[in-house]
């Protein structure tokens, strides 16, 4: 869900044997290849080369390697062995002489099987990050196995300027206060970093302010687990694309003179203090992707008007950019359903709506199609959304009504995709006979090719990647069939 995959692949065979006729052609290719051969091994295969041929040797030693710890622990096939803390002094020990021993630079380290509580691997790891430093690593990622969260980084790991992507997870996060006494406001710690990834790590605010300033390159930021009071990115850097927060404990977040973000990702954020999370949304021009809003634990705001249930819909109170809308939405509540149809009003050219229903158990009012129809037309329903899913449909009454509006309404749908929430109906087939009857014969919705299954997720919802909202390959980061 958040890791991503190591840099190398691990399953291959790796012999030097010929057979007695067999010419070694590999070994002719020139020297920029066998380069590219050797750095798409792991670091262990990497090194075995120098015995091929006296044409190999050479080639290890000026080849940025790329290593992940995993791949040294035994039993491992192609990386699938589940990392063991008991045998992470023999896999220290084995790291500490392969980046000793390689001039570098090591051009990836992946670090998941440590365990750093004790003083004599913290110092350990200190030594190794000073290495990171002089040898020029460019991806890093570092995890601490399997807690706990107090473990201090190395704050040596701030000085690793080389660093493109960075994965931390299980830690304390460095004080910076002594690099902002000794640095200006624009001061840049990883002037090449494009992907940064937090997972559970303890981080003051004013840190987390002090390393996106820092960064002014960075393109992709995700969060994960971090209690956090305030999330901003305000003027968060002129290349920022995509920022996801998951799973967190955040009471606000920011998103002004974001200028070139395109999505905006929350799942699962809870607030800190307070009763909700203020979403706020200023100058986005380029933001296509906006999700998981909630109506019952967010209060959107949009510039500098707070969104609230029947507000009229103003240029000002528009976010006209977002394409793909995601939506948590308590269908049984009274309050989330009156704010649903304003949250649309908001986001006037959504061509991709995703919906996820939420268990409610206080019924707070009598939600039926009248409710809806009562509610006025919403445009992006009627004009815009040709592509809509809803997710962990459990056939209640208030969640059948909604469908009905929905179906009534759009005109332009061409798809949608209703999922069943696991062990809430009998079969499929009882899904299907009901969905049947929300969509009226002679709508304008009766030709849209409709798919209904049920749910792969006991615990309800779709589970969302780190790694596919990154991907801007994937146009729909939301859509998870």
């Amino acid at each position: 869900m958040c890791l991503p995959d190591t840099p190398v692949y691990a399953g291959a065979a790796l012999s030097a044997r010929l057979p007695d006729d067999a010419e070694d052609r590999i070994s002719a290719l020139p020297f920029s290849l066998l380069r590219n051969i050797v750095s798409r091994l792991p670091a262990k295969d990497a090194a075995r080369t120098t015995a091929l041929s006296r044409r190999w040797r050479p080639v290890w030693r000026c080849t940025p390697l790329a290593f992940a710890d995993a791949h040294l622990l035994p039993g491992v096939l192609g990386g699938h062995r589940r990392p063991a803390p008991a045998d992470t002094p023999t896999l220290a020990d084995t790291f500490s002489r392969a980046i000793a021993a390689h001039p570098g630079p090591f051009r990836a380290v992946h670090l998941v099987c440590g365990y750093y509580a004790d003083a004599a691997r913290q110092r350990q790891l200190a030594r190794w990050v000073q290495t990171f430093v002089a040898k020029g690593v460019q991806e890093l990622i570092l995890v601490n196995r399997p807690m706990p969260l107090h473990v201090p980084l190395p704050a040596a790991l701030l000085g690793v300027a080389t660093l493109t992507r960075l994965y931390l997870g299980l830690w304390k996060f460095p004080d910076t206060s002594a690099l902002r006494q000794c640095q200006s406001d624009a001061g840049v710690v990883f002037p090449h970093l494009r992907e940064l990834v937090l997972c559970w790590v303890m981080v003051e605010s004013r840190d987390m302010d002090f390393l996106l300033a820092g960064s002014p390159v960075l393109e992709t930021f995700g969060i994960m687990g971090i209690r956090e009071k305030a999330m901003r990115l305000r003027h968060a850097g002129q290349h920022l694309r995509c920022t996801q927060i998951l799973m967190s404990t955040v009471d606000s977040v920011t998103v002004v003179d974001a200028l070139s973000l395109e999505r905006l990702i929350l799942w699962e954020a809870m607030p800190c203090n307070s009763s909700c999370i203020r979403v706020k949304i200023g100058k986005v021009p380029k933001l296509q992707v906006l999700g998981y809003l909630s109506p019952g634990s967010h209060m959107l705001e949009i510039r500098n008007t707070v969104i609230n249930a029947g507000i009229k819909a103003t240029p000002s109170t528009m976010v006209p950019g977002i394409r793909i809308l995601g939506l948590n939405m308590r269908f049984g509540d009274r309050n989330d359903s009156k704010m649903l149809p304003t949250f649309l009003r908001c986001f006037p050219n959504v061509e991709r709506l995703h919906i996820v229903s939420k268990k409610n158990d206080e019924i707070a009012g009598k939600i039926n199609l009248k409710f809806w129809q009562e509610a006025g037309p919403i445009e992006s329903i009627r004009s815009s959304i040709k592509m809509m899913t809803f997710r962990e449909f459990r056939m209640e009454r208030s969640e059948v009504a909604f469908l009905k509006f929905f179906f009534q309404s759009a005109h332009v749908l061409k798809n949608a995709v209703i999922v069943g929430s696991n062990g809430s109906f009998t079969s499929i087939p009882e899904v299907i006979d009901k969905v049947k009857t929300l969509i009226p014969q002679d709508g304008p919705s009766n030709s849209c090719h409709v798919l209904v299954y049920e749910s792969s997720d006991p615990a309800g919802g779709p589970v969302l990647s780190l790694q596919k909202g990154f991907d801007f390959s994937v146009s729909d980061p939301l859509n998870y069939q």
